[in-house]
């Protein structure tokens, strides 16, 4: 172990943060195994990657024989069958009426550098929305998307132009619907006019953020503002996707349609794939080469993709993503913990925040966090202050390790009282 991590320091750059001080040796639904023999429950999911689980049998069927077949053509320039067919699956799940179109690419920031571009082809503006809070990747652009400062835009320089923030509705830092609304009015009577706008884009349940979820009276609002003004909605589904909701997609939620959603993550079940979808008109904007990517819709991606969509159904993921949600919503209400601030969460999108915006506990935190791993239970933190912890466990997880991931989870939030 001790070699392992030397050689980590060596060849890693600071800036690679790693969150744990142990190797994975092997993976299995909801258990990882080190390489030093211990296990760890998993309620962190590749950050929100495996809502199927790690190495779900039919994931790996799918591309192993996948792999038999070819690995890799570039479907911009010898087009597969197998995409075409995840195509029209997604597309007839979105939750957006009229005629839709879908592009994939590799990574959940390159869906939405090209959401971005399709927006910008599309209404011939230039100004993008997004909110405090909000997280949309690492590239450049999403960089200037991102509404959080510390750590990923400090140390960039300027970022793109044509970038504004509004707030994002949330109890614990005491910003009302009214609130947020009032701030995008304002950005469009003092920072930039309505006209020069693209797009808004939003997540619907904020990842790292917090698992802020935006209020149906907020989503309401904002479609409004879009509609008034011709503007481009685009819905950040890359976290909240794919069952983590109860929902196929988050924005099921609202009666609200976007007009374009990206998605990536548990998309294809470990695998790496991404894509943006949305009306037709709007995809159709970009000229002929405009959008593409060498390894955009890479056929071993493309075939998980149909094991994923296989797997929700078949093992009625959206009613198990409720169930679970509700007994760990239920489970963290009944601990009356005086340090827990709110409990929060759509279908198994569930966070909890000790403290709140004003006085955030992040200390208590870490310690649960850090107390939860020597006892198995692998959690993440997020939020402005990084005194939330967020619950990404897949949703194939057993019943009876769920459970125990519970009962670890109150023994370190009991734990760090005295640590």
């Amino acid at each position: 172990m001790t070699d392992l991590k030397t050689r980590l320091h060596d060849i890693l750059p600071k800036g690679a943060s790693i969150g744990c001080d142990w190797f994975v040796e092997s993976a299995q639904n909801a258990t990882l195994k080190a390489t030093d023999g211990r296990e760890f429950i998993d309620f962190a999911g590749g950050i929100g990657v495996v809502n199927t689980g790690h190495r779900h049998p039919k994931v790996v069927a799918a591309v192993k024989a996948q792999l038999d077949k070819f690995t890799h053509t570039a479907f911009q320039l010898t087009p597969y069958e197998s995409y075409i067919t995840l195509a029209e699956r997604i597309i007839k799940l979105l939750p957006i009426s009229g005629k839709s179109k879908i592009q994939f690419f590799s990574a959940g920031a390159e869906a939405v550098e090209n959401a971005v571009k399709i927006a910008r082809a599309y209404t011939k503006r230039h100004g993008v929305i997004a909110f405090g809070g909000a997280f949309h990747g690492r590239t450049l652009m999403t960089l200037a998307l991102t509404g959080k400062v510390l750590p990923y835009q400090a140390d960039f320089g300027a970022m793109p132009t044509g970038v504004y923030h509004a707030d994002f509705p949330s109890a614990t830092q005491n910003i009302s619907t009214d609130d947020a609304i009032k701030s995008i009015r304002r950005i469009l009577k003092t920072e930039i006019a309505p006209e020069n706008v693209a797009a808004i884009i939003l997540e619907p349940v904020q990842g790292e953020g917090g698992f802020n979820i935006a209020p149906p009276e907020f989503m309401r609002a904002v479609r409004q503002i879009c509609d008034e003004y011709g503007i481009v909605l685009i819905a950040d589904e890359i976290q909240s996707g794919y069952a983590r909701t109860g929902k196929m997609f988050a924005m099921e939620h609202y009666g609200v349609e976007p007009d374009l959603i990206t998605m990536a993550k548990s998309l294809a079940g470990g695998i790496v794939l991404s894509g943006v979808a949305g009306r037709a008109e709007m995809m159709d904007a970009p000229r002929p080469g405009g959008l593409g990517g060498t390894y955009a819709g890479n056929p071993l991606g493309i075939a998980a993709g149909l094991a994923v969509l296989d797997i929700i159904a078949e093992e009625n993921l959206l009613a198990r993503s409720q169930a679970l949600g509700g007994q760990l919503k239920a489970f963290l209400t009944d601990l009356n913990a005086p340090e827990i601030g709110e409990v929060r969460g759509l279908g198994s999108m569930v966070a909890v925040e000790f403290g709140n915006g004003e006085q955030p506990n992040t200390d208590f935190a870490n310690k649960v966090k850090r107390i939860a791993m020597q006892h198995g239970l692998l959690l993440l933190t997020c939020g402005a202050h990084g005194n939330v912890i967020r619950f990404l466990y897949p949703l194939t997880i057993e019943q009876t390790q769920f459970e125990r991931g519970l009962a670890i989870l109150k023994q370190a939030i009991e734990e760090a009282r005295t640590a």
